[in-house]
């Protein structure tokens, strides 16, 4: 079994992919500000040189759309290096990062290349997005005190499962790199409109949805479907599947 490294080791996929590495008997130390044993700080690399020690394998799904992944990237790296253990960094990337000119997405490929270009070994999945951002983007949306919900026009979506992405990251945190693998999308294309009826149906508000068009490059590139994987869709669980699952 391995030592592996998990930074975001408790966010939404983190969590996951934590339990499964452990199901599997390897030692696995999920990194955060508030660990008591791996206390991390990607931000300025304190606590890192102490958390990779002795790591083969570190699985990176720590990320923030606020900003400072590459700083972070940076630190990780740098650290995988003084190591001199760490045969295979396993980053978790988006479908459509080299397309779609979202300032996220841009950075999100500007760690993609830090990370090939690093000389170390790597492993990168891109995924289309998750069934929980899709509910997060419309519930954030609902919000707002405007009847009825305006939500994207033309945006197509392939939602997929966390618990899906999880358990391909586990497959993936073995001591041999393979690179970029093929990507991973859920199992069907909907607008965004559609789905973000599907959920205030599902939570039982009965409000109006419609499709506002929007302006800019970004927006351009979801509605060409960039971020969009149909000759991938390997997940399973629906986003049916997804609502009806939620308490």
């Amino acid at each position: 079994m391995s030592t592996i490294l998990v930074t975001g080791g408790t966010g939404t996929l983190g969590t996951q992919v934590v339990a499964r590495l452990r199901a599997a008997g390897h030692d696995v130390r999920a990194l955060s500000r508030h660990s008591r044993e791996y206390p991390v700080d990607l931000m300025d690399g304190r606590g890192l040189d102490a958390a990779m020690a002795g790591a083969e394998v570190v699985v990176h799904c720590a990320s923030n759309p606020r900003g400072g992944d590459e700083v972070a990237a940076g630190h990780l790296i740098d650290a995988a290096r003084r190591a001199g253990t760490v045969t295979n960094l396993v980053y978790i990337s988006i479908v459509g990062v080299d397309v779609v000119p979202l300032g996220y997405y841009k950075v999100k490929h500007r760690v993609e290349r830090m990370l090939l270009e690093s000389g170390l070994g790597v492993t990168i999945l891109r995924t289309t997005q998750f069934h929980d951002l899709v509910a997060t983007v419309t519930e954030t949306v609902a919000k707002v005190p405007v009847v009825p919900v305006p939500l994207p026009k033309g945006v197509r979506v392939q939602p997929v499962s966390v618990a899906e992405v999880a358990e391909r990251m586990a497959e993936l945190a073995v001591p041999a790199p393979a690179g970029r693998v093929p990507d991973m999308g859920g199992p069907e294309v909907y607008t965004l409109v559609e789905l973000g009826r599907a959920y205030l149906e599902a939570t039982g508000r009965k409000r109006r949805v419609f499709g506002l068009p929007l302006a800019g490059k970004a927006y351009a590139g979801f509605v060409r479907g960039g971020n969009l994987a149909p000759q991938h869709a390997v997940g399973k669980i629906t986003f049916a599947d997804y609502l009806a699952a939620r308490p």
